[in-house]
């Protein structure tokens, strides 16, 4: 089986600052991670491959070259093969702009079985990449998997739910976004970190000539997306003092509801 997980390295959210003055997020001196939801997408292709030693586990990134420290600590957790697309024709690109360059690299490689995501960046929360990535590729696509499980040449997955979750059947090839229910991430291993580290350069880098794709549809000049400004919102509070009896404090507190929309008037 071929899997690929798509990972990013986003800044460390528990240390990003805003700057009041332009409303931009300050990254200067804010630690880099993996994007804690890809790491759960890895497991489960790591799962895989425990259980077939055939399973190749492609990782995939987008990023500057600092990027590579990401993908060399999935190596390490035991992937076989690592891919960073960097170029500065890339910088600036929204969900849309990195769909379109991923597609790319996807289709470059081997045919996968499956492709893995994280639900979402911790940095932009937006859910979108990954499936955006399925529809470029014209594959199906389960998104918030709890719980999955591969039968043949299909996967059944317990898709989270606010309220429960929805169970989904559907025939690889196909790509999949992982919440944190669905396993714990493992730690990075011995035996793959000294691999890791006698190899000349363990992480291929592609740029724009690598890949099959209109400079305009990538980075910046295709990102229909603008971002006027980042802030963080002001923090307030009020607390309210009901008095009289206690079904008339309790009267006043139900009306109080209503007015906030938190219950049916």
């Amino acid at each position: 089986m071929n899997i690929l997980v798509c990972i990013k390295q986003v800044p460390d959210t528990r240390e990003i600052r805003v700057d009041l003055e332009t409303g931009t997020m300050i990254r200067k001196g804010v630690p880099s991670i993996i994007n804690p939801d890809d790491l759960h997408a890895l497991e489960y292709a790591l799962t895989l491959k425990d259980e077939d030693p055939d399973t190749h586990v492609v990782v995939l990134s987008m990023g500057p070259l600092q990027a590579k420290e990401a993908l060399i600590e999935c190596l390490c957790m035991g992937a076989d093969q690592a891919i960073l697309l960097s170029d500065r024709a890339f910088g600036g690109a929204d969900t849309w702009a990195t769909a379109n360059t991923l597609a790319a690299a996807v289709r470059r490689l081997q045919p996968f079985d499956l492709i893995l995501c994280g639900q979402q960046a911790i940095d932009g929360d937006t859910a979108q990449v990954g499936p955006q990535l399925a529809e470029r590729l014209a594959i199906p696509q389960i998104t918030y998997a709890q719980s999955v499980r591969l039968e043949n040449h299909s996967v059944q997955v317990e898709r989270q739910m606010e309220d429960g979750y929805q169970l989904v059947k559907a025939d690889l090839p196909i790509l999949i976004t992982a919440t944190r229910k669905l396993n714990q991430p493992r730690y990075m291993n011995i035996r793959d970190i000294v691999k890791v580290h006698q190899a000349d350069d363990p992480v291929q880098v592609w740029g724009l000539e690598d890949l099959d794709l209109d400079p305009g549809q990538v980075g910046l000049k295709g990102s229909p997306t603008r971002v006027k400004r980042s802030f963080s919102p002001a923090a307030s509070s009020e607390v309210r003092f009901f008095s009289g009896t206690a079904d008339e404090m309790a009267a006043s507190l139900i009306d109080s509801f209503r007015t906030l929309n938190l219950i049916e008037k």
